[in-house]
């Protein structure tokens, strides 16, 4: 794909993207995130204490699949540096636009509010790197 089709790809719908990092012991970790783009910069938000947040405070390189898993299959991975910010005033706003990408316009605010908080973080991933594939199957 090019870069405007898999910006588009991964913007489509509701689909999550699953976020690896690397836990202290070298393991891998994987979890499903909520998304939005935001300029060439891919934002989501995580606990502070979570595995990702701790992982990522200590690592911040970090990739994330955005899949679509019906047929013919297709994918985008992304390769690149997080910066993390606990400026909840900064968080409000992109939480409040990943929330209604989720859950609609109408409830968009409520699971903003929800996720701008003391406690939680706001990672921007700055895209490094892209790996991305359309219609395997065909």
């Amino acid at each position: 794909m090019s870069e405007p089709e898999w910006r588009e790809f991964v913007a489509e719908g509701t689909r999550t993207a699953k976020v690896a990092v690397t836990r202290k012991d070298g393991t891998p970790h994987v979890t499903p995130v909520w998304f939005v783009l935001d300029g060439d910069d891919l934002v989501f938000n995580t606990g502070a204490r979570t595995v990702k947040g701790r992982a990522l405070r200590r690592e911040p390189r970090v990739s994330l699949c955005v899949e679509d898993d019906t047929p013919p299959y297709s994918f985008v991975t992304i390769h690149g540096e997080a910066e993390l910010s606990e400026d909840v005033d900064a968080m409000l706003p992109l939480s409040i636009r990943i929330g209604a990408r989720y859950m609609g316009d109408e409830r968009g605010e409520e699971f903003g509010r929800r996720n701008a908080v003391p406690g939680e973080l706001l990672i921007r991933v700055r895209v490094r790197d892209v790996i991305a594939q359309r219609d395997l199957a065909d």
